[in-house]
């Protein structure tokens, strides 16, 4: 009998490299690594001749459009990918059969509430990114309701740009920086993200009874601003620059960013026994492999 394949999608992003890594951990499983060179998931046609190659017993959507600020303009492609593209995947899925994972963000909501948001917390995106990524978890379970999506925040990693690479290289080039302190959170290490992904896949594998479809929060444990992200990150690279907090209006983006994003992880935790470490814990893992 052959293994049971898995697909990512997206391979060339943050969860998509770490997920590469982690994959020689279970070789139980053949995984089929994607990216839009050899399937777009807004490309229907692209998709059905890659389920139909590998008939995938599991498909793990990384992809997505994530420019947040040119998604401001360019919208239509941003829902192409983010909306569309998870609805084609969820058909496919449906389709052959397969398990399907879509990772999602805490941008569908405003960023207003006073506690840590929830899975069935009102959603209320204050941008087009945050808005295609809703469309695409609607549609994902209108088409497939077998879907379970993971929410997360905040993505780091070895891999990619992301928020702590682009402060390790600030500071090291220059002796002051300024960073927003208004805007409330938790990071997301994606090699974190990506082991709990795999840990439902495992699980599923020993027991269809462990698969639980629907909506999940998933980001390191804590809570902290941009600015003590930055901080902890000086702190860590042993750098004498000086970094100051300023409120996010005196540093415009095209794209509005919402002012709390703290997502509430005991439900995933609960249902797939996935354990998620301190955010401090994590960025120091990351930093101790890229400096």
């Amino acid at each position: 009998m052959s293994q049971p394949v898995i697909i990512v999608t997206g391979a060339n992003g943050q969860v998509g490299q770490e997920l590469q890594v982690l994959s020689a951990s279970y070789p139980e499983f053949t995984f089929v690594f994607t990216d839009t060179d050899n399937m777009p998931i807004n490309d229907e046609a692209a998709v059905e001749k890659m389920f139909a190659t590998h008939h995938p017993a599991y498909c793990l959507n990384c992809a997505a459009y994530t420019a947040v600020d040119k998604a401001e303009t360019e919208q239509e492609l941003a829902f192409s990918v983010n909306a569309e593209g998870a609805r084609i995947l969820a058909a496919a899925c449906k389709n052959y059969n397969t398990r399907f994972i879509h990772i999602s963000t805490d941008y569908v909501f405003d960023g207003q509430s006073p506690t840590p948001y929830k899975e069935d917390a009102p959603t209320d995106p204050v941008n087009q990114y945050g808005a295609s990524k809703l469309k695409g978890e609607q549609l994902s379970q209108q088409v497939n309701p077998d879907t379970i999506i993971i929410r997360t925040a905040w993505v780091y990693s070895y891999f990619g740009k992301n928020f702590v690479k682009t402060m390790i290289k600030l500071m090291q080039d220059r002796p002051a920086i300024s960073v927003v302190n208004d805007q409330v959170g938790a990071p997301t290490y994606a090699a974190d993200l990506a082991a709990c992904m795999l840990q439902i896949v495992a699980q599923t594998q020993a027991s269809t009874a462990n698969w639980h479809p629907g909506l999940y929060h998933y980001s390191n444990q804590g809570r902290i601003s941009w600015f003590d992200f930055a901080v902890a990150i000086k702190e860590l690279t042993g750098s004498a620059c000086t970094v100051t907090p300023i409120p996010s209006e005196q540093f415009p983006t095209p794209a509005k960013r919402p002012s709390f994003s703290l997502l509430d992880t005991s439900k995933i935790r609960k249902t797939f026994h996935c354990t998620i470490p301190d955010w401090k814990d994590s960025l120091r893992k990351c930093v101790g492999l890229l400096v």
